[in-house]
């Protein structure tokens, strides 16, 4: 159910606003925004082709910028706000990161309408039996944990 909250409306016109200026600047449709107590602290669009990294993605770079800014890697009381839904990969950032809530504003209906069809994705993610259209597969390795066990076995390991 779409938010109603005047604050989000705002914030997410203002993501729409860093998509079409990307747009302007040769980046992709897309900008995000990491607020932390009602106050930007981070914003990203989509620089996937300008960067040549398929990762690029606005709300990942706002993340990472947003992490750099506060110095840590978890968002925990910060909120992502997009000028669209999010893909799998970046919900997935949003959840490694901690924010608290994801908002958007286009959504994947209005992506495939411009270019950017990620509905495959989203079903492959709901229905993982279905086939997928890169081969993944485990590889039968008998030290498989040894880096988890060393991970374990570390004392000054930083937790996440």
């Amino acid at each position: 159910m779409p938010s109603t909250e005047p604050a989000e409306a705002r914030w997410a016109a203002e993501a729409v606003a860093l998509a079409t200026g990307s747009v302007s600047d040769g980046g992709g449709p897309f900008g995000a925004l990491v607020l932390r107590a009602g106050r930007a602290v981070a914003t990203g669009t989509n620089l996937v082709t300008g960067e040549l990294d398929p990762t690029a993605h606005a709300e990942i770079t706002a993340i990472r910028r947003a992490c750099r800014e506060l110095g840590g890697f978890r968002l925990d009381g910060c909120v992502l706000v997009s000028s669209c839904e999010p893909c799998p990969m970046c919900l997935g950032a949003a959840l490694w990161a901690r924010v608290d809530r994801v908002v958007y504003a286009a959504d994947r209906e209005d992506a495939a309408r411009g270019g950017f069809d990620d509905r495959a994705f989203h079903d492959l993610f709901r229905h993982p039996e279905q086939p997928w259209p890169t081969d993944v597969r485990q590889v039968a390795l008998a030290e498989r944990a040894v880096p988890f066990e060393r991970w374990l076995a570390k004392a000054d390991r930083v937790d996440y």
